[in-house]
């Protein structure tokens, strides 16, 4: 396996390198944003870790104008900013998963070995879901049941496209807030539950094949519609 480490301080760079060289990795190093970038481009790599606050370029720009190339090696971004926003920002920015500093080696390197896994990366990037004879076009936010169009609100477009995306999964109501809502707290609403009921409804009215079970106290679950008929 091929590592690419970019990390500026001297030290961090010089024991990171030599921890995943005992694990039997390739490294080739970067010192500033410009070398990584360069080295990044013109290399192959099985994943990148990356420092976020670099010199001559910061760790965000290299990592969008690496993806702009339409490279898709695995990154792990590496940074002491820890705030929510933060972590967001990293990951929209085509960031596979983020560590905050200090951390320790042994978790870096399973999250490293964890995404060089991930049977993604070199797929194209997905712009439909469906479930059923139920479709979602998120690249021109259009959704429809059969074929009928299927009217919804930003958030029920946002909702329905998260559990399209987790279909047949348990989806905590924490999950559903952090991810729909953009929230960090429970905000003692039940604005989920009327989300999921106007949702209900309106798969329902058009003959949609599937169903939004609720998993009481913890979540729900968007699944193919049961048939009992035997």
């Amino acid at each position: 396996m091929k590592l690419l480490l970019v990390e500026d301080d001297k030290q961090n760079r010089e024991f990171l390198y030599k921890a995943f060289s005992e694990l039997g990795y390739t490294v080739d190093t970067a010192q500033d944003g410009q070398q990584a970038l360069l080295i990044a481009t013109c290399e192959e790599h099985d994943a990148i870790v990356l420092d976020r606050m670099l010199p001559k370029l910061d760790g965000l720009q290299v990592l969008a104008a690496l993806r702009a190339t339409g490279k898709t090696t695995p990154v792990l971004i590496l940074s002491a900013l820890d705030k929510v926003d933060d972590r967001v920002a990293g990951l929209k920015a085509g960031g596979d998963d983020y560590l905050i500093k200090p951390f320790a080696f042994s978790e870096l390197a399973i999250r490293v070995e964890n995404i060089i896994k991930r049977p993604f990366h070199n797929q194209s990037p997905q712009t439909a879901l469906s479930l059923a004879n139920v479709n979602l076009d998120f690249r021109h936010h259009k959704a429809d049941v059969a074929g009928q169009t299927l009217n919804l609100q930003p958030k029920e477009f946002k909702l329905l496209h998260f559990l399209l995306d987790h279909k047949n999964k348990l989806v905590t109501r924490t999950l559903l807030f952090e991810s729909v809502w953009e929230y960090n707290f429970d905000p003692g609403t039940n604005v989920i539950d009327v989300h999921i009921a106007r949702l209900r409804k309106k798969l329902s009215l058009l003959g949609a094949k599937v169903q939004i079970e609720t998993i009481r106290g913890v979540g729900y679950r968007l699944q193919v519609e049961q048939n009992n008929d035997c």
